[in-house]
């Protein structure tokens, strides 16, 4: 009989799919738009990953490099290619943008990758939810990774041992990037242990992360490192070309600026000086380009800007970001909502910041079209609202990047805190089909932001204007939903936050008398 034919293995299968992480997948349609190397860039090095890749014998590939330098890109090109030849085995892509920051990932991962693998192995299916079905909780995250890797992916593989001669690919991007340093270190010991063991197909593992000192320690003897810097040659050479083909196509679409047939822009000088600037940080370029395809701008104008301060590759990408947060129409102002958007616990479409922050939308709209090269915001207004690379959140949780638009964690979170206050004291609140509407989000989150907050005259105004008919209602909700423990959770930090604070007030007293 065969197993995946019975009630038992599809509720096992069910199961399996109601546990993965689809946005860890490479190319997820949550994870739009897709980062991939531009044509004719990166030659060298993914025709190197390649030979690697078509070797018989398992290989560890450790691909690292500080933040902007492409690894993400080259990730993802080569699983497109993998996966056209057949032969991406599976592959997650970690992102702070599309990932839960508050959800515990690191139980997610096998799962997910035993997922793909039945997938693209049709055969060990079946084995997969046999494991399953034997074992209740081994989908649970408090369950031993080992067992899980063991059950899900190893025993179903050795059913394969003499039937797949083709290598195949598991590819892991961005492993500092949601994971605690000890659970990223124990992810690349549990990989390259458990898939270099006898009696299994070829499998090659690729990791992608900043050189960290916990993953460089975890990695095993034998792993091919790959590093790549601002200063190697061939990246300085694909950033060139990137900028100019770029560049190109902002003068040639153009015509009411640049003319028709447009002339040359911008001059030999301007080009080598943003060159210059960009360095080998792809993200540089890719913003700096954003920056000046505003169809409302004068291109020159902004490049003008871009190329009027003097630095070095270091510090241009912090010199980028402060000149893109200065052109908007009130910096300060725009730089804390950016700040709290930012720090949201789970990403929001364009009307539900509206609702959540209680600004009128257009106004909302218009500052992120400000920031647009930082912000990816879709344009029919149904997507999420996100930054557009990891490295602006280092730049904004850095007081001495940022400078005088840094706003520290206390003060976003207290922002947030009063913003869910005050939508939960307003209106109803919400709770089925819209899991991630504004109203939801704030009956979610509030006490989150509030434990991690600084205390303000108006979150202490909100908190007493919190009434009890407002909590019978969260309550009413949340048996509806099932998510009563969550709501005990908000209450317990509300209460902790706020007992905090009464110590901190007195004690500031007694030191004033």
């Amino acid at each position: 009989m065969d197993f995946m034919h019975t009630s038992t293995s599809k509720d096992a299968w069910r199961s399996l799919c109601n546990v993965v992480e689809h946005s860890g997948i490479f190319d997820s349609e949550k994870r739009q738009p897709h980062s991939r190397c531009m044509e004719n860039t990166r030659v060298e090095l993914r025709e190197s990953l390649r030979e690697v890749l078509d070797r018989r014998d398992q290989t560890n590939i450790w691909l690292n490099g500080l933040a902007g330098v492409g690894k993400t890109s080259i990730a993802f090109t080569i699983a497109e290619e993998m996966k056209r030849a057949g032969r991406l085995a599976a592959t997650f892509f970690f992102s702070h943008k599309h990932i839960n920051k508050h959800v515990p990932i690191a139980g997610k991962i096998i799962p997910t990758i035993a997922y793909q693998l039945a997938l693209i192995f049709p055969r060990i299916r079946g084995d997969i939810a046999q494991a399953i079905e034997k074992d209740e909780i081994l989908l649970s995250s408090e369950k031993s990774r080992v067992d899980q890797m063991r059950e899900l992916v190893i025993n179903p593989l050795h059913v394969l041992r003499f039937r797949q001669e083709t290598p195949y690919a598991i590819i892991i991007d961005a492993l500092d990037e949601c994971l605690s340093p000890e659970e990223a270190a124990r992810l690349v010991t549990l990989f390259t242990e458990m898939l270099s063991g006898p009696d299994l197909p070829t499998i090659h593992l690729i990791f992608t992360s900043r050189p960290e000192a916990h993953i460089r320690a975890a990695m095993p003897p034998g792993v091919r490192q790959i590093s790549l810097t601002t200063r190697d040659a061939d990246i300085v050479q694909d950033v060139r070309f990137f900028l100019r083909a770029s560049l190109d196509n902002i003068r040639t679409s153009r015509s009411a600026v640049f003319g028709r047939p447009p002339k040359p822009w911008p001059s030999e000088a301007e080009f080598e000086t943003l060159a210059f600037k960009a360095g080998g940080l792809f993200v540089y370029a890719a913003m700096a380009i954003n920056f000046l395809s505003p169809v409302g701008q004068y291109p020159q104008q902004r490049l003008d800007l871009l190329l009027s301060e003097k630095s070095n590759v270091g510090a241009d990408i912090d010199q980028l970001y402060r000149q893109i947060i200065a052109t908007s129409e009130n910096p300060a102002l725009n730089y804390r909502m950016l700040a709290s958007i930012i720090r949201l616990l789970q990403p929001l479409p364009l009307s539900d910041l509206q609702e959540l922050f209680h600004v009128d939308k257009e106004s909302l709209a218009v500052m992120l079209e400000a920031f647009s090269p930082v912000i990816l915001n879709p344009p029919d207004g149904v997507g999420n609202v996100e930054i557009y690379h990891a490295s602006l959140n280092d730049f904004m949780q850095d007081p001495l990047r940022s400078k005088e638009y840094h706003v520290d964690d206390a003060h976003a979170h207290e922002h947030l805190a009063c913003r869910c206050l005050d939508l939960l004291i307003r209106t109803e609140p919400a709770y089925g089909a819209a899991a991630h509407n504004a109203r939801q989000y704030a009956r979610f989150w509030w006490g989150t932001h509030l434990s991690s907050a600084c205390p303000s005259s108006e979150l202490r105004h909100l908190l007493a204007g919190f009434k009890k008919e407002n909590l019978k209602r969260l309550v009413a909700v949340a048996e509806q939903d099932q998510s009563l423990g969550l709501l005990i959770v908000n209450l317990r930090e509300a209460r902790k936050a706020c007992f905090s604070w009464v110590t901190v007030l007195n004690i500031d007293k007694k030191c004033a008398h």
